[in-house]
């Protein structure tokens, strides 16, 4: 047995299929509970929440023009804030779901490799919050100005409330997951998967599939919102081989000095 094979559990060798579902069926329902606590205490602050997610349209609303949000049907009031509950829930409890999912992970790990779960349990909120803060202060307003001017003259948007929240709930949400790409390729990096070169000679592939996976988790069609993820992408990929180098560099460096 080698040093590497020492250092991990003993069962996870030996944990047979059934058992990392079941233990994949806790950590969902794990989250689960989290998220239908945490949206319970948000349903009563709803009223707030509805206008700060009115904000990016206020933004990029002429100043003295305000446009109203209407439903269409009776239960849309209430299904509203419900979505609206979770919408906070999501970035309430974002490090406890990051956890549960390192948790589920972690009997693969290297027991030095465990020791680093919760640093990345730290990174990973902080990158998924910092995506969705650029999403929701900087490409709403801009990509919902957008869509407003290019409006043909003297025709009045009418906004349901219902595909106003989707629009924001699901385009801050893919914004905060794509930032977790530093954090994914330094964990395949880790497993040997992937390394700076590999990503170095890939870029034009990287780049026709940033674009691709752009159209695909924008919510709306318009190319500013597909452009405005494409961008912090394809710098994040960038981040993603430098910090491969840095790492391969210090790697080398360690096994030089030893």
């Amino acid at each position: 047995m080698t040093d590497h094979e020492a250092g991990r559990p003993a069962r996870t060798a030996e944990m047979p299929i059934l058992e990392h579902l079941e233990e994949l069926r806790w950590r969902i329902i794990k989250i689960l509970a989290a998220l239908i606590i945490a949206a319970v205490a948000c349903y009563f602050f709803t009223d707030t929440l509805f206008l700060w997610v009115r904000w990016p349209l206020d933004m990029a609303t002429p100043p003295g023009q305000k446009i109203n949000l209407n439903y269409l049907r009776i239960g849309d009031s209430f299904t509203v804030r419900i979505k609206l509950a979770f919408l906070a829930a999501v970035f309430v409890t974002i490090p406890i779901i990051v956890y549960q999912i390192w948790r589920f992970v972690m009997p693969g790990l290297y027991e030095h490799e465990r020791r680093a779960v919760m640093p990345l349990v730290f990174w990973s909120s902080l990158l998924f919050l910092t995506g969705a803060a650029i999403c929701f202060f900087w490409v709403m307003p801009i990509t919902i100005r957008f869509l407003l001017e290019i409006a043909p003259e003297n025709v009045a948007p009418v906004l349901t409330v219902n595909d106003y929240i989707n629009f924001i709930m699901w385009t801050t949400v893919s914004f905060g997951a794509v930032f977790q790409l530093p954090l994914v390729a330094l964990f395949l990096g880790r497993l040997g998967l992937v390394n700076w070169k590999l990503l170095a000679k890939g870029r034009r592939y990287a780049i026709v599939i940033i674009a691709g996976v752009a159209a695909v988790i924008t919510p709306s069609t318009d190319a500013i919102s597909m452009v405005m993820l494409a961008l912090p992408l394809y710098t994040l990929y960038e981040v993603s081989i430098w910090l491969l180098r840095f790492r391969a560099r210090r790697e080398a460096e360690s096994r030089l000095a030893g």
